[in-house]
């Protein structure tokens, strides 16, 4: 079988560097590097093209020069606010068959508008904190729901990244402060219930766990000194590698059942161990944090599960995920 051609389509504002790492993990698999491509080409009102050349997909991009049939499409890296543009991209992706894990627009809504997620957890019995969604809510309201949830509450964006214009919330100031930050940028935001993830040397802990259809591919453990900030890597907290075998085996279950319930083939989950057992929210397209383990641990699988479902077509034997329906 000759080696396939991989486009690797990210977006090259965000900071985090993943298509780096998936562009090594190309190689490696495959010898030779992707066809790299700026997402923003292919984002609404984008100058790319997308055209049937007989059963395949044609992508161009007339001022990059670029005009090839792609045998699987890597779209990765395309920060939160910048998704919905690419829905119309990845219904064509679906309607020319191309071999992609990057699901369907629906499923990226869903764990990207975090208001969304809470009602497909609710729905799906996915354990979470209880959480309130908010929308420019009135003094009273935001008090009410703040005395609902205990008073220890962290509040978050309905769309957001990184843990940023997150805040950890315990007095009236406090949350006087959240609704006019998040009013004054006209966003929907949650309050939900502190989780109590706190370790017993008093730093707040968390776990992103990565999921790869039906199995955890790796896991860390975030550890954060500042008990009043997100536990993001970004946001000071350092990460602890776990193998998947050492994960506990609930936490290893909820984040599989969380990334189903979203309908995404692969995804970061991050959850807490305590109270049973919670799911906070499901990444989309989690950043990779630690050099050479993460190539391996994570980019080389995701990249592998690509190769794994375009080896049928070719008479091979499929041997993982399958292309996105």
């Amino acid at each position: 079988m000759s080696r396939p051609c991989i486009a690797l389509i990210a977006d090259p504002t965000s900071p985090e560097g993943c298509r780096e790492y998936l562009a090594d993990a190309v190689e490696l698999l495959t010898g030779a590097p992707p066809v790299r491509v700026d997402s923003r080409h292919f984002a609404t009102g984008g100058t790319g093209r997308g055209v049937r050349d007989g059963g395949r997909l044609r992508l161009q991009v007339p001022e990059e020069r670029l005009d090839f049939v792609p045998d699987v499409v890597l779209l990765y890296e395309i920060p939160p606010h910048h998704r919905r543009a690419l829905a119309g991209f990845q219904e064509l992706l679906e309607s020319h068959d191309v071999v992609t894990l990057a699901a369907g627009p629906d499923a990226w809504r869903t764990a990207t508008e975090k208001n969304l997620t809470v009602e497909r957890f609710v729905r799906d019995g996915v354990a979470q904190m209880e959480t309130a969604v908010l929308s420019r809510p009135s003094p009273r309201e935001a008090a009410d729901t703040f005395d609902r949830l205990g008073r220890d509450t962290w509040a978050r964006p309905v769309v957001g990244t990184g843990g940023n214009d997150t805040f950890h919330v315990t007095t009236p100031a406090q949350l006087e402060l959240a609704a006019a930050y998040y009013a004054e940028r006209g966003t929907d935001w949650l309050l939900s219930r502190d989780a109590g993830n706190i370790t017993a040397d008093g730093r707040r802990h968390q776990f992103r766990v990565f999921v790869l259809g039906d199995r955890v591919v790796h896991a860390r453990e975030h550890l954060q000194p500042e008990t009043d900030t997100p536990c993001n890597t970004c946001q000071g907290a350092t990460a602890v590698h776990i193998a998947p075998q050492d994960l506990q085996p609930r936490l290893a279950e909820l984040a599989v059942a969380a990334t189903a319930s979203v309908g995404l083939p692969f995804a970061g989950v991050d959850l807490a161990v305590e109270n049973g057992g919670v799911v906070f929210e499901v990444n989309v397209q989690p950043a990779f944090v630690d050099g050479e383990l993460e190539l391996r641990a994570v980019a080389v699988p995701y990249v592998q599960a690509h190769l794994d479902a375009f080896a049928p077509a070719f008479g091979g034997p499929p041997r993982g995920l399958t292309a996105s329906a």
